[in-house]
């Protein structure tokens, strides 16, 4: 266990969530030093312990996005859950769930509740469609939030179907956008002296996240046609193919292009091209420099083209697969993306690092995933002052 600040470190969280959003969410929280306390139900916890891989019977699923938290177990269906779980409310600043809407408020747990015995509390829901509109009660997952937040319609190949995102990118936003909430309301909690709620919705992130393809849409009333990995905002900008491989050449104002033709592949007449002559034009004729530029990348490696694109200062890299990933000596190394997260039955495992790097209190995995109810007599007795044969009788109860 480090010793180091945490930047979140007075801070109490009770995390209620399942599966990926809001367990991100709270694993974020937790590596920057917060006090993340997972809870779950007494049997069988969250869903994602039963999610593959497994390493002695452990899911390590589960383990990466639980991280940093300490772990009990609670029944909020009977009226002493409901009561414990009160108690813990007072001693909390914020509250994590992904329940759909209303869930929480047909336990008597919901917000109105809850702000009566704690109205400093910050209550941060993440849901599929948010709390309120047509398609609240929709159940939400991250393939949905894909398709109709629109991003399944830009990715593909050309002429291709609509294709998902090869990671959980609705989920992993949300996450992040509830994490940014929680932090947001903190600060106003310092001005306001009250807790308020955060509603975050994956495909809302999933939405802003689009940047520039609704502005496209508002100025030219045309759909975005896929077209693999070029970018419809900028040419050259995409994928091209080498002796060995893909490498990506990302040129993105006239100087990069210019720069390239002339000093890369000594072809300034591209320059001149009026098909080439500015960036409105690339992107329009981008097919046809695809087929000039490929002509030279596909006489050199991958290796050979990074390093001849890049010495004339022009951006350009690899396109790794995850193997390559982890062991790149930046993003691997330098930058500590995998540390090593210790677990009590799995043993060393390697996790995804944390992409903020605060300098003074640099986040850091505090502890490993918890196993089912493993901190129910230290949380329960420090901050309810339950003795271990009260405990002993909740369990025999099914109560935790």
């Amino acid at each position: 266990m480090s010793t180091q600040h945490g930047a979140l470190e007075d801070l109490v969280v009770l995390d209620l969530t399942r599966v990926v959003a809001g367990p991100f969410c709270g694993s974020l929280l937790g590596d920057m030093g917060a006090r993340v306390i997972k809870v779950e139900m007494p049997r069988g916890g969250d869903d994602s312990r039963a999610y593959a891989p497994f390493i002695n019977g452990e899911s390590a699923y589960f383990a990466l996005l639980n991280r940093s938290k300490e772990g009990i177990t609670l029944n909020l269906k009977s009226p002493e859950g409901k009561w414990m779980f009160q108690e813990l409310v007072k001693k909390a600043d914020i509250l994590l769930e992904n329940y759909r809407p209303g869930v929480m408020d047909k336990l008597g747990l919901g917000y109105d509740v809850l702000r009566e015995v704690n109205d400093q509390l910050i209550y941060a829901a993440v849901s599929g469609f948010g709390s309120y509109g047509p398609y609240a009660q929709r159940p939400g997952y991250d393939i949905l939030a894909q398709a109709m937040g629109g991003l399944m319609s830009l990715t593909g190949p050309k002429g291709g179907e609509p294709t998902r995102a090869g990671n959980a990118m609705g989920d992993m936003l949300a996450g992040m956008n509830m994490a940014i909430g929680v932090l947001a309301a903190v600060h106003a909690r310092t001005l306001t002296g009250r807790g308020q709620r955060v509603d975050v919705a994956l495909v809302d992130s999933i939405v802003v996240s689009l940047e520039n393809a609704f502005t496209r849409y508002w100025n030219t009333g045309r759909l975005y046609e896929r077209n693999g990995n070029a970018y419809a905002a900028l040419a050259p900008y995409d994928s091209y193919r080498a002796k060995d491989g893909l490498v990506i050449i990302a040129c993105g104002n006239q100087s990069l292009y210019e720069r390239f033709c002339n000093d890369v592949v000594h072809k300034p007449e591209w320059i001149a091209d009026p098909r080439f002559a500015d960036n409105n034009l690339r992107v329009d004729n981008m097919d046809a420099l695809k087929v000039l530029i490929e002509g030279w990348t596909q006489a050199h490696t991958v290796d050979e083209v990074v390093e001849l694109v890049m010495a004339a200062g022009v951006p350009a890299g690899p396109v790794y697969d995850i193997g390559q990933v982890v062991r790149d000596e930046h993003i691997a190394g330098a930058r500590e993306m995998f540390p090593t997260m210790h677990h009590p039955v799995i043993g060393d495992m390697p996790v995804n690092g944390d992409a903020v790097k605060l300098m003074d209190t640099m986040p850091h995995v505090t502890r490993p995933s918890p196993l089912l109810g493993e901190h129910n007599e230290a949380v329960y007795g420090e901050l309810l002052g339950l003795a271990p044969g009260q405990l002993a009788q909740l369990k025999a109860q099914g109560i935790i």
